[in-house]
């Protein structure tokens, strides 16, 4: 159930959740305090999510904790997205749009009661993209789903929240080496042209950003390449989107950033919000 001081969601990008598990996040989960985890990058089935978790406080369904829920991608190894919460869903869809593309393992929505209000979450895993190929084609093909569904759930009038690894990187402040990746899939003017539309016509609240204003970062993702995290030259790519409502109640946001390098069990960092609801 939510804290007395309210409803605290993590976006985590596991880089394979069976590999995050093997390196240390159990370790995590045990100190968290999040109420709604909602994981990208899951790359396994839901037998193997399941028994995961079934192993750190036990699944719903055997008196357990935790409420799984669940979107393969359609290529086995690939992609992935979860919700597991301590708290119930009520409904949940895994649809997004036309079907002219594969959105599987990408679009997971999840509806939650929270003190007589309905929350919906999101959990969400855009395309890495790459230019000049058909990986950027599907990548734009899938912003303008999510744009489009984003806009029904900002005139639904319900609080609601998109939350996961959106692989663009809105503005110059969420790139270190901004100016070496501006031909770059994650930091191209057609992409980031999709989250404008986004925070300035749609009113989406980013609450990494507005939290943070005019500085860089703070950043959620490292390579695992060279000395990216030691020198800290990462990328804001892990988002919270919040409604304006469920923004004006959201708090102590927090990027969960390992001690070392080799302390890491994700090449993403855990970020976390309260929601006072």
């Amino acid at each position: 159930m939510p804290s007395k001081t309210g409803l605290e969601i993590a976006s985590i990008n596991v880089n394979g959740v069976r590999a995050a598990f093997r390196n240390g996040m159990g370790d995590w989960l045990k100190k968290s305090t999040a109420q709604i985890l909602a994981l990208q990058e899951v790359r396994a089935s839901y037998r193997d999510l399941a028994d995961l978790f079934d192993s750190h406080g036990g699944l719903a369904e055997s008196g357990g904790k935790w409420h799984i829920l669940h979107d393969e991608a359609s290529a086995k190894g690939r992609a992935g997205v979860a919700l597991v919460s301590q708290i119930p869903f009520v409904s949940s869809s895994k649809n997004l749009g036309a079907k002219e593309f594969d959105s599987a393992g990408r679009w997971l929505e999840g509806v939650y009661e929270v003190s007589g209000k309905k929350i919906t979450v999101v959990s969400c895993y855009v395309h890495s993209g790459e230019v000049d190929t058909p990986k950027q084609v599907e990548k734009y093909k899938f912003l303008e789903a999510m744009q489009a569904r984003m806009a029904k759930l900002q005139k639904s009038g319900d609080h609601a929240l998109v939350v996961g690894d959106l692989n663009v990187g809105h503005t110059e402040l969420d790139i270190k080496n901004w100016k070496g990746n501006v031909k770059n899939a994650g930091f191209l003017p057609e992409e980031r042209a999709y989250f404008d539309t986004l925070m300035q016509k749609q009113g989406w609240v980013d609450i990494g950003r507005s939290t943070h204003p005019n500085i860089q970062g703070p950043y959620t993702w490292w390579s695992f390449r060279g000395k990216a995290f030691d020198t800290d030259a990462g990328w804001r790519i892990d988002y919270h989107l919040a409604t304006p409502a469920l923004a004006a109640v959201a708090g102590d946001y927090k990027v969960h950033k390992a001690k070392s390098y080799d302390s890491r069990w994700s090449d993403h960092s855990p970020v976390t919000v309260v929601y006072a609801i």
